[in-house]
């Protein structure tokens, strides 16, 4: 964190400051700031959060021990360190990370860009960080820092050299996104699509419309909003912001498109035109959905006046969009696994096993492993039906469904008589394991799609593996 003395801190979360020790108001911290005890090291600020499951206020002694030279507490505590006693420490971690915002954009060098939609926003804050890091100091979240608390400890990380600052802006209900905003209202927001992942959570597809529009509503008129022209939900949200639209997509329209999308094995092509402007993109990353996230990057890239040969130069040098995330592992037998079991929605569950359809050569066989998508609340019955539907329509060899929560999968495929593939259902990753292991041969490309809860990402791991 950018220094500042114990009352500037205290100030700006409007709290009341108990010095301890041999520290003055006057006294400078500039250390991270952490809300998991066990990741301070010296000169740290350390946020006590009060949650359903724990309470950070019982680990603060450890903090301590471990170097935090301020804390940030809903109640005194008898340590020997500053504390700054506030009502609410989420929310004085929102105050703080406004405050440091504030602070170094006011130097006029800081650009904001925030990025929303139901599938693609760590790819696509991969993909921007290796393109801006280029250019000048980059700040992006690690793995998918998105919600209230992982969002603001991203923007404490912003100092006076920082050029850009990506934030990724997840929500799990109406107003999410909005108090992001609010700490650090965005130069350039992004959303990429809206779909049915969280949908249970949101209470339709309506309301996760709305939610995701919260990136966009408050921008002021010299801000950009960056929206896919090819999803409707998306272009509509034009209509609710002042900021100057700039459209990316396959569609014609576009200010951003693609053409000749071919993906392979080994990666994704396309051209690329943005005006009259036209350039071969070869990535790295798999899948033809990750083209989307592309363009929306290079979008951004265009509107900060990074040169386009270098905006593509680093993200063809991007090797995966995530652990976990459409991770190519690639065994000595000649087996490929695309491990894709960090997260799935009915969207993002499509375009993986699209893509699997796509890479496998005359000779080949595909196998998906699928797991549960959660979080779909009244859809979940239909949307892993229409899964098990498109297996068939798709032509994969074989389907290997984990888990009671991911049956009707199985089940609808089972109901097409047109296929001639093979369909099992089995209760855990580890009989899983011992099926798929027992049939794989030389050329098979395996999937394995589920949400974060199947845990499925260790079954991937095995089939491909890895160890690490």
């Amino acid at each position: 964190m950018i220094a500042a003395t114990l009352a500037e801190i205290g100030a700006a979360i409007a709290g009341v400051l108990e010095l301890r020790g041999v520290a003055v108001a006057e006294t400078i911290v500039s250390g991270q700031v952490q809300t998991d005890s066990r990741l301070v090291e010296s000169g740290a600020i350390f946020f006590a959060m009060s949650g359903e499951v724990t309470d950070g206020h019982l680990f603060a002694a450890s903090a301590v021990e471990n170097g935090a030279a301020l804390l940030v507490v809903e109640h005194p505590l008898d340590l020997p360190v500053p504390q700054i006693v506030v009502e609410d420490a989420l929310e004085a971690l929102a105050a703080l990370a406004r405050y440091v915002v504030a602070t170094v954009r006011s130097a006029g060098t800081l650009r904001i860009i925030g990025i929303t939609g139901s599938n693609g926003k760590t790819t696509t804050k991969n993909m921007l960080r290796a393109v801006l890091s280029a250019q000048g100091p980059t700040v992006a979240p690690p793995g998918s820092f998105n919600n209230q608390v992982g969002a603001p400890l991203s923007m404490l990380s912003v100092d006076h050299d920082t050029r850009f600052l990506v934030i990724e802006m997840g929500a799990s209900g109406i107003g999410d996104i909005a108090r992001t905003v609010a700490i650090a209202t965005p130069d350039i927001s992004v959303v990429l699509k809206v779909g049915l992942a969280h949908a249970g959570e949101f209470g339709g597809i309506e309301a996760t419309q709305r939610a995701k529009s919260e990136i966009v509503t408050e921008l002021p008129s010299d801000a950009v909003a960056i929206l896919n022209i090819d999803d409707e939900r998306v272009a509509a949200m034009a209509e609710v912001t002042a900021a100057r639209p700039v459209w990316f997509g396959l569609d014609a329209r576009a200010d951003v498109r693609a053409d000749d999308l071919r993906a392979t094995a080994s990666g994704t092509s396309f051209t690329l035109s943005i005006g009259d402007v036209h350039r071969p993109v070869q990535l790295r990353i798999l899948g033809e959905h990750h083209v989307m996230n592309a363009l929306a990057t290079l979008a951004v890239a265009n509107e900060l006046a990074v040169p386009l040969d270098e905006a593509i130069t680093a993200l063809e040098s991007v090797r995966r969009a995530e652990r976990w995330r459409m991770e190519v592992l690639s065994r000595r037998d000649g087996v490929v696994v695309i491990n894709d079991a960090y997260n799935a929605s009915p969207d993002s569950m499509s375009a993986a096993l699209k893509t699997l359809a796509q890479i496998v050569e005359p000779g080949q066989r595909s196998i998906a492993v699928l797991g549960e998508m959660t979080a779909l609340g009244e859809y979940a019955n239909e949307e892993h039906d229409r899964i098990g539907r498109l297996v068939v329509r798709l032509n994969i060899h074989k389907l290997v469904v984990v888990g009671h929560g991911a049956r009707h999968i199985h089940n609808a495929a089972g109901l097409e008589g047109s296929w001639d593939g093979e369909s099992v259902l089995v209760e855990t990753a580890d009989e899983a394991y011992d099926l798929v292991s027992e049939d794989l041969r030389d050329g098979d490309v395996v999937l394995v799609k589920s949400s974060k809860s199947a845990n499925l990402r260790f079954l991937g791991d095995r089939l491909g593996e890895v160890t690490e």
